[in-house]
Formats: structure tokens, sequence, C-alpha cells
């Protein structure tokens, strides 16, 4: 099976190439080919992509996107290529599955080009901090980016994860500033929440996590927020079962900074049992896959009020995008489309 006379640009010859084909050299035509059997509907619906493509990337499109390695799972480019479209923009997401051991040369391609700016996600956003000309405070106190904005070739890092969190935390009618947080977990959801919080007004911190290498990153990060904010840190043993029953019973909110629970592992719980809640307690959790953890089954057995990851992953993108386009997600329409049950 063949399009007799079809002739098509080498660009569009790229688009196509991501289905098995066979080229044939013609003596009068740029690129003749023969799909293999089964891949017409596919190229039907290729050749409809690169007419919609055509319709949307221009000659001043402007390139946003992400950095990390796999990236292929992400929401990232539904959500912002999605808000772009919406309000108008001329601006495109893309996803580059680059690890850290091409990360500086993928970022001095990125500002050559002159592109907008950048999401990162694990394992760039630590290197990243090394490689950005400005840092937020939160990133500065953190020692990640996850977000980099180019102004004219000079880059600077901001850790919007935190924002997320704390807004999230907001949308589900939570005040967060001037109560006491228990955190669990030391790792990077966990970090860009205790800064965040800390910097944004919270009383009084206690962060558990296991005598691992980033216990001694945390007491160091504990030390900057001491010192920079007026919020109280304190990095405990998560092992020290009795110190963190004590810690929740004076806290006004539980938060699971770790991937305990998280899926396939959904049996996983980062407190012994449900003795360790009471009903006035908020409880919070960063995973978002399963919407409801094991943590969570108990927090609504228990009667607390809680809240999921989901919205934080929502609102560290529209933090990211405002940064970049200085206008505000449109959040209500992502929320509809992508992130309804």
């Amino acid at each position: 099976m063949f399009f007799p006379g079809v002739k098509f640009p080498v660009s569009a010859i790229q688009t196509f190439c991501v289905h098995p084909l066979i080229f044939c050299q013609c003596t009068n035509c740029p690129l003749t080919f023969f799909p293999l059997p089964g891949y017409s509907r596919a190229i039907d619906s290729n050749i409809q992509e690169v007419s919609t493509m055509a319709e949307k990337i221009t000659g001043t499109t402007v390139l946003t996107g992400l950095l990390g390695s796999p990236v292929a799972h992400s929401l990232s480019p539904l959500m912002h290529n999605e808000s772009f479209q919406t309000l108008g923009l001329d601006y495109a997401y893309l996803c580059f599955d680059v690890g850290t051991d091409r990360l500086k040369e993928a970022v001095e391609g990125l500002r050559a080009i002159g592109a907008r700016g950048w999401n990162l996600t694990m394992p760039d956003k630590n290197l990243m901090c090394k490689l950005c000309d400005k840092l937020s405070p939160a990133s500065e106190i953190s020692g990640a980016v996850n977000t980099v904005v180019n102004d004219n070739g000079v880059l600077t890092g901001y850790t919007t994860d935190g924002t997320g969190y704390m807004r999230a935390a907001a949308e589900a009618g939570f005040d967060l500033p001037g109560k006491v947080m228990t955190l669990l977990g030391g790792g990077g959801a966990a970090t860009a929440i205790l800064v965040q919080a800390a910097l944004d007004g919270m009383k009084e911190i206690r962060v558990f996590n296991r005598k691992s290498p980033s216990f001694d990153r945390l007491l160091h990060i504990a030390g900057q927020l001491n010192e920079r904010t007026d919020c109280q840190v304190n990095v405990l043993p998560l092992e020290d079962t009795e110190t963190l029953r004590k810690s929740i019973d004076e806290s006004d909110i539980l938060t699971n900074g770790t991937s305990l629970g998280m899926a396939p592992h959904t049996d996983a719980c980062p407190i012994p049992d449900s003795s360790f809640l009471r009903p006035d307690l908020i409880v919070s959790d960063v995973i978002y896959n399963p919407r409801q953890t094991k943590l969570l089954k108990m927090a609504e057995e228990t009667g607390c009020p809680f809240f999921n990851g989901l919205y934080m992953l929502l609102y560290q993108g529209a933090a990211a995008f405002e940064l970049w386009t200085g206008q505000e997600m449109p959040v209500e329409r992502i929320k509809e489309k992508y992130f309804s049950k």
C-alpha cells in the first residue's frame, strides 16, 4: 500500500519517523514512501498532527519545557500547553530526557537559544542550583531548583513545590501560617514544604526523618531557617515513635512528605497506627497515586480533615507558569480537564 505521487517535506517525514516506514529513492520527488502494513491509519493521524502543530508553532513561539529522567510520564506538557492555548499565548512546552551527566550542556543550549524557562525533575534539581546565576531564597536554602527563568541569558532558579503545597492547603481551606506542623521525611518534596512553610510564617515545624545522609542536610537547613525566619525548626529521628506521637499530639497538622504509601506499595504507612491521630488534626499527604493513601484512610476513619498531593502538583506548575508568562494559569480549566476523577 502506498500514496502514489504524494510528496512530503523533510520536516513532515521527521515527524513520521516514529512509525516504521520504507522509503524509495525516486528520481523526481523529495521522498515517496511505502508504509508497512497496518500503519496507514497511524500515518493519517500523524499527517493531521503535523497540520495541527503547524497552526500552533510559529517563528516566534517561546520555548519552555521539562528536564529530567525519566520524563515521558509527566503531566506537565498537558497542563502548560493547554494553558498557553486557553490564554492565546505563543508558547510551547516540551519534555527533554536529560540526566545529570548531560544537564550542563542542555542548560547552556537552552540559554543560548533563548528558551524562556524550564522545569526540573529528578535527578536534576540539586545540580541545577549550581548552574543558575541567581537563586530565590527558597532554592538557596533548600539547595534545589525545580523552575528556571531565563531573562536575556540570566538564569534564576526557583523551587515552586513548597509554594504548590501551601496553595493546595489554602485551597483545601486550611490557613497554615502561625500553626505547628509535624513533617515526615527529608527528601525533595518534604524539604520544599519545610522551607516554604517556614518562609510563609509557620510557627513551628518538627521534621522527622530516618537517620541517613539526608539527616545532617536537614539539620543544616533547619539552622538556616532558624536564623532567617521566625519559625522554630527541629529535626528528629523518625525511629523515635514516642517523640513522634508527642509531636503529633501538639501539632495542628501532620504532613507526610515521604513515598510511604505510594503505588504500588499502598499498604505502607509512615505512622504505626491510627492511635497517633485525633479528629481535630489536619492530615496531608504529598502522594497523589493513590489519591487516598493508607494514612489518609486512617485520617478519614478518625474524622480528621485531610488532603492529598494532587493539587500540590497543579499549583507548583501554576507558580512556574506565572513566573514565565506573568499571567495566572487557568487552573479551573486544568482541574476540570486533567485532575477530575
